[in-house]
């Protein structure tokens, strides 16, 4: 596969490039020359794309595609197609099939099922087995068997001996620990975000502080053993305070935020849509600016779109009978563009997630592989169903106006546009 990409903007901080516009000459899969200007032949498939941008391939660390047991709500062939035409080349796997990822013959599966897709899939095992948070599952094997990190996918770890161990033992094999920031006897059976929208719905609210005691409780703990913690989707203010005292005193922990825990608040409630429910719920525009100047300052590592796929039947409820959760992988480009800086946006999409999760790298540079995704950052639409490709249709930003178009990926020789 020989290609030219004529007049593309390039925004990888790690590239000679950075900023500058270039032709860019593929040959097998390969970057062979980033000219100014390059001569294309017949042999040479041309792509020109109006205002053409590209970054290294961004990489998504927090994906669910329900493949195996719930294939009704998404497959893994369907979820790696939608994740390449929104921009993605590769994607951490959540455990939360049926059953659960908890032993090394179920990431087997989810590799070989994801074998020849352009966006490669990453699975991360469960942290327990049976993903109880009772006692710790088979890490190392999973980590041979390509396990990438360990978490339960939003299922607290109630037993503070038990992260204690998980730490510990994962030192042994530099394997990385993922916690859910969620107290649960704080939390209760809440559903949104505890404040005065909460009140005025009559929604039982699951306070800030079930987010920001459990963090603090993992950070000592880390403290005291040592290791790497990985803490997904934070979404309150002291959250991002806590992470950052952590950091500056040396600790190894890094976070990721969601999407639209960025850019939207729990004013969207009083719609009562039931895609606005999310865990951690949509917090306050307070929340939302401390969240965002935590990415400025380096405070929040990743932004993933934390893509949850969920059926009909399990979505279109009354309020409280309803799943958490909402697709995001179409629309996280156009959501968050001009909200975030763009070098910021697409460092958290690349650099950082994937020296996170030890996760092969590919600087845009002359010798590196192609693993590229291309977008125009100058793109106003209204996000619709038309817009979805999943298979399950619980879009948080659906109706919404988003800023920015993806055009596709080139990777693993392969393009999708």
């Amino acid at each position: 596969m020989n290609l030219l990409l004529k007049a593309a903007t390039i925004i990888d901080k790690s590239s000679p490039f950075h900023q500058q516009k270039k032709d860019i000459l593929i040959e097998n899969g390969i970057i062979t020359k980033i000219a100014n200007s390059i001569e294309s032949n017949n042999s040479i498939k041309e792509i020109n794309l109006e205002n053409l941008h590209i970054s290294q391939g961004w990489f998504d660390t927090s994906v669910c595609f329900g493949e195996p047991g719930f294939e009704d709500c998404e497959t893994i062939e369907n979820g790696l197609n939608t994740a390449a035409k929104s921009g993605f080349t590769a994607v951490a796997v959540n455990p939360n099939t049926n059953p659960v990822a908890d032993h090394k013959s179920t990431i087997e599966f989810l590799k070989n099922k994801a074998e020849g897709f352009a966006t490669k899939l990453y699975p991360i095992g469960c942290l327990t087995k049976n993903a109880e948070s009772k006692d710790l599952a088979e890490l190392y094997d999973m980590q041979n068997s390509g396990a990438i990190a360990f978490g339960d996918y939003k299922i607290a770890i109630n037993n503070g001996n038990l992260l204690k161990i998980a730490l510990l033992y994962a030192q042994n094999f530099d394997a990385l620990v993922m916690s859910f920031p969620q107290d649960n006897a704080i939390a209760t059976t809440g559903l949104v975000n505890e404040e005065v929208n909460s009140t005025k719905l009559g929604l039982k609210g699951i306070p800030a502080l079930a987010e920001e005691l459990q963090i603090s409780r993992d950070l000592f703990i880390l403290e005291y053993t040592g290791g790497k913690l990985h803490i997904p989707t934070i979404s309150t203010k002291k959250s991002v305070k806590l992470i950052k005292d952590a950091k500056n005193k040396g600790l190894n922990v890094t976070c990721s935020v969601a999407a639209h825990n960025l850019v939207l608040t729990d004013s969207e409630l009083f719609s009562f849509n039931t895609n606005t429910k999310v865990l951690p719920p949509l917090r306050t525009q307070t929340d939302n600016k401390a969240l965002i100047k935590g990415l400025n300052e380096g405070v929040i590592d990743i932004i993933t779109s934390d893509h949850n796929p969920i059926d009909i039947e399990h979505k279109n409820l009354e309020y409280v009978g309803a799943k958490f959760g909402t697709i995001g992988l179409e629309s996280l480009f156009g959501a968050l563009n001009k909200k975030v800086a763009i070098d910021t946006l697409i460092n958290c999409l690349t650099i950082n997630p994937k020296k996170i999760f030890n996760i092969e790298n590919s600087p845009i540079n002359e010798g590196e592989k192609a693993n590229l995704t291309l977008f125009n950052p100058e793109f106003e639409y209204k996000f619709t169903e038309k817009d979805i490709i999943s298979s399950s249709k619980n879009a948080i930003f659906i109706d919404k106006k988003l800023n920015g178009k993806v055009y596709g990926i080139i990777a693993n020789n392969k393009v999708i546009l």
